[in-house]
């Protein structure tokens, strides 16, 4: 597991730099440990290479969109080719996070109206690219589990270093496990003061149904009584 701290002062950031610490303030200590995760993914690949990750969590509100936005920056800060889909079809967030128009994207590409080299976008940073959701679907289960999303990811696993996924909370829909078994790994991010163990232990067992491998968990929005940053990771 690894353990975002932060520490409250005076200056807060925007929200724009606060979920994109990595790229606004890629010396902070925050920024230290998305590196810290980017390198216990890739230390997880020894036995089985791990290209295609989703990210979720029990339930909303828990950080895994500014997670996954930040572990795609400090990915792509190694000149890796890193590609963001937002496969959360229920209430898309990346598109947002990257301030990308979202008029066409993943959902426009399963459904065969769009090529993905007409919905993928570039990003303002180098080797990061996102494919947003699109417009929301009546059946975002079905369009998760199709043949055409696996016929995608057999695509651009091709074309990429590390396809990043962002997945609706696992608690709340079925899709996380649908697509988990689509990914190489799983990282589950919980949130300090809000997610409730019960939820993440719910959710754990939900994705080890799925035969999901849960590679690692974030604790995200820990604030240390010494008002220090500190991080852990400890295997499952």
């Amino acid at each position: 597991m690894i353990r975002l701290a932060r520490k409250r002062n005076k200056n807060q950031l925007t929200d724009k730099q606060r979920s994109l610490i990595t790229q606004v303030d890629p010396k902070s200590a925050v920024s230290e440990q998305y590196r810290t995760l980017r390198t216990n993914i890739q230390f997880a690949s020894v036995d089985k290479e791990i290209r295609k990750i989703m990210v979720s969590s029990s339930g909303p509100g828990e950080g895994k969109s500014t997670t996954i936005a930040n572990l795609g920056v400090v990915l792509s800060q190694q000149q890796k080719r890193v590609l963001l889909i937002d496969s959360d079809l229920r209430k898309p967030t990346v598109h947002f996070t990257f301030q990308l128009p979202n008029q066409t994207g993943l959902t426009n590409v399963l459904t065969r109206q769009a090529t993905f080299e007409e919905a993928v976008l570039e990003t303002e940073i180098p080797y990061l690219e996102v494919l947003p959701s699109g417009p929301v679907p009546p059946n975002p289960s079905e369009l998760i589990g199709s043949k055409s999303m696996r016929d995608l990811l057999a695509k651009v696993e091709g074309i990429y270093d590390y396809v990043i996924l962002d997945a609706p909370p696992v608690n709340l829909v079925t899709d996380p496990q649908i697509l988990s078994s689509q990914c190489d790994g799983v990282v589950l991010v919980v949130r300090s003061g809000k997610t409730e163990v019960d939820g993440a232990k719910k959710a754990v067992e939900s994705l080890k149904k799925a035969n999901a491998h849960i590679i690692g968990a974030v604790l995200n929005d820990r604030e240390m009584e010494d008002k220090s940053y500190s991080y852990y990771y400890a295997e499952k």
